[in-house]
This record gives C-alpha cells, sequence and structure tokens, in this order.
C-alpha cells in the first residue's frame, strides 16, 4: 500500500490554476526596492568621535564597548574584561584603596584613568595576561 501526501505545493497550485494564465517570464517580474533597515546601532565613522571616557557611566561604556567588538574594533578579551563590573574597592598605583561601591550604572566614572592605573599596578606586578587585557582596553579608551 502507497501513502501519498495530501499536502499540495503552493507552487504548483499557483502553476495549475487558471487565473494565472500570464507567462512566467522574468520580464514580467518587478522588484521593489526598499530602503536599508535601520541599524540596531551605529559607530561614527570619523576617528576620536567616541563618548569622553574620563566622564562615562557604567552602562554606556558597555553600550559602546558591544558596538565596538560587533564592528570588530576590540577583541573578545577586551570586550569581556570592560563588561565587567568595577570591584567594590580598588588600588590605585599608591597603594591607596580606592572606594568604588558608589558608582552605578547612572554615575560618571573616569573609566579611562581607572585603567590606566590598573594597568601600571599590573606591570609592576608582572602579570603578563592582565597587562595585554589592561594594554588593550587602554588603547581603545585612549582612542
Amino acid at each position: 500500500m502507497e501513502i501519498f501526501s495530501v499536502r499540495s505545493s503552493q507552487s504548483l497550485l499557483f502553476k495549475n490554476n487558471p487565473n494565472n494564465a500570464k507567462s512566467s517570464k522574468t520580464s514580467d517580474i518587478e522588484i521593489e526596492t526598499r530602503a536599508p533597515a535601520p541599524a540596531s546601532f551605529q559607530i561614527e565613522d570619523e576617528v576620536g568621535e567616541g563618548p569622553d571616557f574620563t566622564a562615562v557611566s557604567p552602562g554606556e561604556l558597555r553600550n559602546y564597548a558591544r558596538q565596538s567588538f560587533d564592528s570588530g574594533l576590540i577583541d573578545q578579551n577586551t570586550y569581556a574584561a570592560i563588561s565587567e563590573p568595577l570591584p567594590m574597592h580598588a588600588i590605585d598605583p599608591l597603594g591607596n584603596v580606592i572606594d568604588l561601591s558608589s558608582v552605578t550604572d547612572g554615575t560618571s566614572f573616569n573609566f579611562l584613568d581607572y585603567y590606566k592605573s590598573q594597568l601600571q599596578i599590573a606591570m609592576s606586578i608582572g602579570d603578563a595576561d592582565e597587562v595585554q587585557t589592561l594594554k588593550s582596553i587602554v588603547n581603545f579608551l585612549d582612542g
């Protein structure tokens, strides 16, 4: 016993329908041109037109880093390091403890100086992987 599908292809129905007696030549086909869909994000084409990283919120920094990662300006390690939340406390190059608990997604923070000081500390400790990541962050922020 053979089993046949009772479904019919829409293209076969179209071809067999007498209402569609037009020839199917490509000259009859019209293609509508549409405006390109708006991008979900845009990075300015001008060099140096990024946000001021000496006064930017963590949320704005993450958004800009995401755009830069998506466009290939930064690598995944740099993006991951920038996306990490700030610690509650950090140490500056002089050994002083810095309280970062008041920095939230809505407050401005000097990320450029923060990452430069963290780079100095990593270089003095000799952590090569951390130095490489922090150098790429500082290069990205310094533009």
